[in-house]
């Protein structure tokens, strides 16, 4: 993928995280200004990562920096848009402390480089002279990426259907030579019930949504349990891959944003690329996505039926991440929507709609 100086409006970069849009009537703007009232009488990691010392962290590893970093949208982390003195184009990404270890860290990394050595388009982590790719500087780990030019696929296209299964594809061809050992392993019943433990430690839900709630928690679990996978079909995958962390033009695309990279079904790659409405729409994206996916790389046919427990995943630990981080004055700007007491309502019906449908889930193959 080439690396060009553009500016950052015409572009989107290995930060970018776009999460579920769930929207929900209610009082939230009153909701969201009590808990940003809380958040004044305390400080996050995060508030210490000034422009000037994001700056500094750079230029200790030999840049000069002739601007202002650019700050593009991550939630996790923080990203910064960069150029050199030289021109180049580079993401700066300054980790959440204590999110990741450091051997998780360096295992994403290495899967970037093992990439990287097989021609799969992307954005490995720059190492200095000594071969490091991760950084620390006055309290942050960091590390520095290539600017990936380019935009979001069309999901509705054919071609960029076929061309991004062809890419997770290659992505999941060295992905299936080993498995993580640092990093986490998709597990559908801790996900539920970690999930489940932080939303109910909050004060966010009535007592009435706890028990709605709970309940409707409690009837998803045999249902995942049942939809499991066993581990000997795993491999190494991107993990979030959503069209914000695909990014190119026409027949060439790259995979960006690789912190959520786990060990996980081949399926957790694609499913998200399955946006139709209609039975036809679903039958010819999958179509398109699973020959060009084959180019490089066997798909089972019968990791289709996890696709319903991958969304109730992802439907479940969006709303427990957006909970345990509200701490972060920028999950309050960003998500003020989910402090209303509609938003659980909504939540609550969304999941039941989805117990449902993993009673009798829809047979793509």
């Amino acid at each position: 993928m080439p690396i060009d100086p553009v500016t950052p409006a015409d572009s989107q970069s290995s930060g970018t995280s776009r999460e579920l849009d769930e929207r929900a009537n209610g009082n939230t703007w009153e909701a969201a200004s009590s808990r940003e009232g809380e958040l004044d009488k305390r400080s996050h990691p995060f508030d210490a990562l000034a422009p000037d010392r994001v700056v500094a962290a750079v230029e200790s590893l030999g840049f000069w920096l002739p601007g202002e970093p650019f700050a593009l949208n991550s939630y996790e982390n923080r990203v910064y848009h960069l150029a050199d003195d030289d021109r180049r184009r580079w993401v700066a990404k300054f980790y959440r402390p204590d999110r990741w270890s450091r051997a998780q860290i360096l295992e994403e990394h290495a899967f970037l480089a093992e990439l990287e050595a097989e021609g799969v388009p992307g954005a490995p982590a720059w190492a200095d002279a000594r071969g490091e790719t991760l950084h620390h500087h006055e309290g942050f780990d960091f590390a520095l990426f290539p600017h990936v030019v380019g935009r979001a696929p069309e999901l509705e296209s054919p071609e960029h259907l076929y061309h991004l299964g062809e890419l997770i594809g290659r992505v999941h061809a060295v992905g299936r030579q080993g498995l993580f050992q640092e990093r986490e392993t998709l597990t559908p019943l801790r996900i539920l019930d970690e999930s489940r433990d932080s939303v109910l430690a909050s004060d966010w839900l009535s007592e009435r949504q706890s028990e709605s709630y709970q309940r409707v928690i409690e009837a998803l679990r045999p249902l995942v349990a049942e939809q499991s996978w066993p581990q000997s079909g795993l491999l190494r995958a991107h993990g979030d891959c959503h069209i914000g962390n695909m990014l190119g033009r026409d027949d060439s695309f790259a995979l960006v944003d690789f912190d959520d990279c786990l060990n996980a079904p081949a399926i957790q790659d694609l499913w998200m690329l399955l946006t139709g409405e209609s039975d036809p729409e679903l039958h010819m994206q999958l179509s398109e996505v699973l020959e060009g996916y084959e180019q490089h790389c066997d798909f089972n046919r019968g990791e289709l039926k996890w696709i319903e427990t991958l969304r109730t995943l992802r439907m479940v630990r969006h709303s427990a991440w957006v909970v345990r981080r509200w701490t972060d004055p920028a999950f309050p700007q960003a998500f003020s929507h989910v402090a209303s007491l509609g938003y659980w309502d909504d939540h609550i019906r969304s999941l039941e709609q989805q117990r449902v449908v993993l009673d009798a889930p829809r047979w793509l193959a």
